[in-house]
């Protein structure tokens, strides 16, 4: 997605306020998946309002899936179950959603016919070959460029395998798994390290069995799908950057009602407390397998945290809301990050730039960074390379500086949070 606008953020003593992120962007694009695979209506309330969500139902409109969307984030897919997908004329476009792409090619491997995916400039220069080898394992041939998107995938029968990825993610997981639902026979995934589990938990929200013992997970193939009605919660990745912004601003506090508490996603609370900020967490129901409630963050002191290779897993969409922690004093140190070089940016590179841009002590590793904080820095110009989360992280570092700073790109944030700086403007007033 090209750079087609930038904003201005401005300095802010605090930031102070109640909120709703949008729709959790990694389960939306679950539902509607797994929804699409049953034979009946499913309705989805609080669905996510990003581009990139939007992509997973396009592409399920261009395989004949009805998708009906509403006021309030509601939307109805009206399936005629799996074997009910017809071919696309047209290639099926992902848009910026890598996503959309891994999670949707675990599908169409089990279809009996031929479907092309494309996707935006960013998307076709990210590694496919992970989602790639696994689904040919089983069966399917994908032709690709080097690795890389556009895929032509030739579905067909499927067999089960077990899989031991190289690298842990949740969304290849995620693949394989969708796969073997569509197999004769036990499909699992022996992961190195857990992975968000949104996939497991969908899977059983819509009646399909799944088992785990430690990091491996197995999924029966034939199952039946079972039509529902869900509510999203909120996006714990979005409410990530307002949680920062709280716990490195003197005087300031959010809560931020209605967010998912999925463990698998929540491991940034322990990273706040540790960096001195006052967390509090509020559970309320369970509802579809997914835990939600209401995270009050409050600043109390800023020190200083270090990212160690084990805990970027579980992190790995919140590392450039956790750099931004930095800019307002103290340090963050992330190891064994190279992962983020394979994002809708090389991350790595974009936020050491951007946040030098904004007059911030950044040093790049080969596998990570380090953000020195050293007052309060002058402010400037930060590129967000088209990546949703830099546009973000730079906008709250943004608020530690002297003076006014831009962030080139910041229509970004459209991916995943359409109403990021009208939700800023409101904090900082």
């Amino acid at each position: 997605m090209p750079s087609l606008s930038s904003a201005i953020v401005a300095p802010a003593r605090h930031v102070r306020g109640r909120l709703r992120v949008p729709g959790d962007k990694s389960i939306s694009h679950r539902y509607a998946l797994i929804a699409a695979c049953a034979e009946g209506t499913s309705r989805f309330l609080n669905y996510a309002p990003g581009a990139d969500c939007r992509s997973t139902l396009e592409c399920l409109r261009g395989m004949g899936v009805g998708v009906e969307s509403g006021t309030d984030q509601a939307v109805t897919l009206l399936s005629r179950g799996f074997r009910g997908w017809q071919a696309s004329d047209a290639p099926l476009d992902a848009g910026n959603s890598g996503t959309t792409m891994r999670m949707m090619a675990g599908l169409l491997a089990a279809q009996p016919f031929v479907t092309r995916m494309t996707g935006d400039e960013s998307l076709s220069a990210r590694p496919m070959r992970r989602v790639i080898e696994p689904l040919m394992r089983m069966g399917a041939t994908i032709d690709s460029v080097q690795g890389h998107a556009p895929l032509t995938i030739h579905g067909g029968r499927l067999r089960p395998i077990r899989h031991v990825p190289e690298v842990p993610s949740a969304q290849i997981k995620s693949a394989v798994l969708l796969a073997g639902l569509h197999t004769e026979g036990t499909t699992s995934v022996d992961e190195p390290a857990e992975t968000r589990d949104h996939t497991e938990r969908a899977l059983a929200a819509f009646g399909v069995a799944v088992q785990k013992a430690g990091n491996l997970v197995s999924i029966e193939g034939g199952q039946r799908v079972q039509p529902q009605s869900v509510t999203v919660p909120g996006d714990f990745s979005s409410a990530a950057f307002w949680m920062v912004a709280a716990a490195a601003l003197p005087g300031s506090r959010v809560e931020i009602e209605d967010v998912g508490l999925n463990p698998t996603r929540t491991a940034l609370i322990d990273v706040l407390r540790r960096f001195g900020a006052h967390v509090e967490v509020h559970p309320a129901e369970v509802a579809a397998g997914e835990p939600r409630g209401t995270i009050v963050v409050e600043h109390r002191e800023t020190g200083r945290v270090v990212i160690e290779p084990g805990e970027v897993p579980g992190l790995i969409d919140e590392l450039p809301a956790i750099a931004a922690l930095a800019a307002h004093g103290g340090e963050v140190t992330v190891q064994g990050a190279s992962e983020l070089r394979v994002k809708e940016s090389d991350r790595i590179a974009a936020l050491v730039a951007g946040f030098r841009g904004l007059g911030i002590d950044a040093d790049e590793r080969p596998d990570g960074f380090v953000i020195h904080g050293t007052g309060a820095p002058a402010g400037g110009t930060a590129n967000a390379r088209s990546d949703h989360r830099m546009a973000m992280s730079f906008a709250i570092a943004a608020l530690a500086a002297k003076s006014p700073s831009r962030i080139e790109g910041s229509d970004a944030v459209v991916i995943s949070y359409p109403g990021f700086f009208e939700t800023l403007d409101r904090l900082v007033a």
